[in-house]
């Protein structure tokens, strides 16, 4: 959303490239790494790096090993921090939702199922009694047509 505004507002794309750069470049939250790092195994090379004093070109094959062996291991650890962060994703979700567990004999209400307007009923007015329980999955039954 921010990008479109900064195009929108300038009318040309000519911020385009360093929002970009930006972003690949920039250390990403669930991962730990940025996106430059998983795709080439290294660490970016910033416009206001020095360049390199000595230029040193291993042998093709070497390279090659060293950076699958780097690739992987940068998928390794970005996918153990993606893991973590949606284990504490979902510990902050739920700290305050309650698992409901309901008990035969229980009336709840019911979700109509299907297309709906916008201000038709959510639930169907009368309350349906539980009569098989297997949380999360439960059957119930209309008390007046008696039907499952």
């Amino acid at each position: 959303v921010t990008l479109i505004l900064i195009v929108i507002d300038v009318k040309d794309f000519q911020l385009l490239d360093p929002v970009v750069f930006a972003y690949n470049t920039g250390i990403h939250s669930s991962t730990k790494f940025s996106p430059y790092e998983l795709q080439f195994g290294r660490k970016p090379c910033l416009p206001t790096d020095p360049p390199p004093i000595q230029l040193n070109l291993p042998n093709l094959s070497d390279y090659y090993a060293q950076l699958n062996k780097s690739l992987k291991l940068y998928q390794l650890y970005s996918s153990e921090n993606m893991i973590k962060q949606q284990n504490l994703s979902a510990i902050r979700y739920n700290k305050n939702r309650k698992d409901k567990h309901y008990n035969i004999g229980d009336y709840v209400l019911t979700r109509i199922q299907g297309n709906r307007l916008k201000l038709d009923p959510r639930f169907h007015p009368t309350p349906m009694i539980i009569i098989k329980a297997k949380h999360p999955t439960y059957i119930v039954k209309d008390p007046e047509t008696n039907q499952t």
